[in-house]
């Protein structure tokens, strides 16, 4: 705005301006300062929705709203100076200093920050932002409930159904300090059940300008005597008060206002111990995205902020990249479906790595893997340019882990096709720890089938919760992996069916540089389908990552 007025009021010095130039220019100016006053009180928002596809599934749908900023209000939930969940305490603190920042940036485009710290009211009861509140005009017409929690906006909302299971009361704190914490709530004289009396304080009630009240009908009072029809809720937490207090996200969207949450400016009660054993900062994204798709739209803080969105220090997620070059069992398909069906949806960013079309020997992007925390190497017989195999080989000389399927046993033993090419022949015995000797060659139907079972060691292993320990067959006809080396832990063993001479590893752990590493020889587009398999495989990924595996539920990969 300010270098269009610059270029404008420089055009032309040293010169005489021509009329018709001054005119457009003072025009311009005047057009230029116009819309400098109009958005000096206007907010434009990147706003986040959700809609169903041509496929059913669900689409990001992103949109800009421009609100103006004196028809709005950002209402903030439950910022309580204590709680029963130690680390809930922990997370409004680390979260509050943005939050504050935030609503300093709204109130100076002319926005009506309200408070509304639930059952705290009385401590501000000579307040003059709770005078304020208490003072304004009765509107007229009252939503019915305003004054009521709302448990769902609508049936369709109520079939769908939370995405986490918030039953326990979404504590994730370890136990016995969640004990300490309790007592030290009672020696400073608090309810540990309930202990909050107040706003924290670092966030700033302006006595001049702000509201605070936890009544619906208060603070729909207040929107309506002065013309407020656009809110943002911050505050917490996410899947309880945020969501459905009487002046939360439900009531605010079905009685008529352009509702947002700022979703970086939330936290959810989730304990990752609960259904879909997500860890918590992912159980809150569940419950923003399902918001998105049923309650309201998003937007950030960083719309009215400079920086970046709001992260707490805790939130990093893993990132994988999966390196896939093989034709024969079609992972070009079944790996990116299984990564966004099951490791994507659990806050693991996936980067995927196809091997160039017009090349079978060279990985364009491979250079993620320098910032990755996994390789995923679903390859066959492909010998890379020799700065994309530096790559891998600085990966695992890092003890940066590895996942193995199929192929991966022989993923770079073929003779290279020119000098600036590399072959890695011993990676199956370097790396994975066995020595790939080609495969048994039994195709089911017409041959025996492939028949795995636990081991003794793998029955008592993370990475089999949840998977079958008793014998089932395989689509995957069996591998040759023999010998093993001393560092590895077979997990379940193959054999065909009718043969007892015969027994091959098909899935094992080993520490290759200190790496964890993880294979199966499994990984076949029928292999894919079994449930048994995905949940293998989820639970290797979380093992070389050292992430809680889920317990032996069946809906862990059953879909969201």
């Amino acid at each position: 705005m300010w270098c269009g007025l610059f270029w404008l009021t420089t055009l032309g010095q040293g010169g005489t301006i021509p009329p018709d130039t001054a005119m457009k220019r003072a025009a311009a100016i005047t057009l230029l300062l116009a819309l400098a006053t109009a958005t000096a009180g206007t907010f434009t928002l990147d706003t986040r929705s959700r809609t169903r596809d041509a496929t059913g599934d669900w689409a990001v749908r992103q949109q800009t709203v421009l609100w103006e900023a004196q028809a709005t209000a950002v209402i903030v939930c439950d910022m309580w100076d204590l709680h029963h969940c130690k680390n809930a305490v922990g997370r409004v603190g680390e979260m509050a200093p943005r939050m504050n920042r935030f609503l300093h940036a709204a109130r100076a485009k002319g926005a009506l920050i309200i408070h509304a710290p639930s059952s705290c009211t009385d401590f501000y009861k000579d307040h003059p932002a709770r005078k304020r509140a208490q003072a304004a005009p009765a509107a007229a017409v009252q939503p019915k409930a305003i004054e009521s929690w709302c448990h769902w906006i609508d049936p369709v909302e109520e079939r769908q159904g939370y995405p986490i299971d918030h039953s326990d009361g979404g504590e994730d704190d370890d136990p016995a300090e969640h004990a300490a914490w309790a007592e030290s709530l009672a020696k400073l004289g608090r309810n540990p059940r309930s202990p909050w009396k107040r706003q924290v304080d670092v966030i700033e009630i302006d006595a001049k300008r702000d509201a605070i009240s936890d009544s619906g009908v208060e603070i729909w009072n207040l929107l309506e005597a002065r013309g407020i029809r656009n809110v943002m809720l911050v505050g917490v937490h996410t899947n309880m008060c945020v969501l459905g207090r009487p002046f939360g996200l439900r009531n605010m969207a079905r009685n008529g206002k352009n509702v947002l949450l700022v979703r970086d400016l939330t936290d959810a009660m989730y304990n990752p111990a609960r259904w879909p054993y997500v860890n918590h900062f992912r159980g809150t994204a569940l419950v923003v995205e399902h918001i998105e798709e049923r309650v309201c739209a998003t937007t950030t803080s960083d719309q009215l902020l400079s920086g970046k969105p709001f992260r707490f220090k805790g939130d990093p997620p893993p990132h994988i990249v999966f390196m896939i070059g093989e034709s024969e069992y079609g992972t070009a398909m079944t790996l990116p479906r299984f990564a966004k069906r099951q490791l994507e949806y659990r806050g693991i960013r996936c980067t995927i790595v196809h091997v160039n079309k017009n090349d079978p020997n060279d990985f364009n992007g491979l250079e993620a893997l320098q910032e990755a925390d996994l390789l995923f190497l679903s390859a066959r017989r492909r010998t890379p340019p020799k700065a994309q195999l530096d790559l891998v080989r600085a990966h695992l000389a890092k003890g940066k882990p590895l996942v193995g399927i199929r192929t991966a046993s022989h993923a770079f033993d073929r003779e290279p096709p020119g000098k600036h090419h590399a072959r890695w022949a011993k990676f199956d015995d370097e790396i994975l720890g066995v020595d790939y000797r080609n495969h048994h060659g039994n195709r089911p139907p017409k041959d025996p089938a492939t028949v795995i079972q636990a081991t003794a060691t793998g029955a008592e292993h993370p990475i089999l919760t949840g998977v079958p320990l008793d014998a089932f067959e395989a689509k995957s006809h069996l591998y040759k992996n023999k010998p093993v080396a001393s560092t590895v832990s077979v997990l379940m063993t193959g054999t065909l069916a009718g043969r007892d001479d015969i027994s091959e590893p098909v899935a094992w752990t080993n520490k290759a540089n200190g790496a964890r590493v993880f294979y199966t020889s499994l990984g076949s587009t029928d292999d894919f389908a079994l449930p048994a398999f995905q949940r293998l495989l989820l639970n290797g990924v979380l093992w070389v990552l050292e992430k809680p595996v889920p317990p032996a539920d069946p809906r862990v990969v059953a879909g969201k």
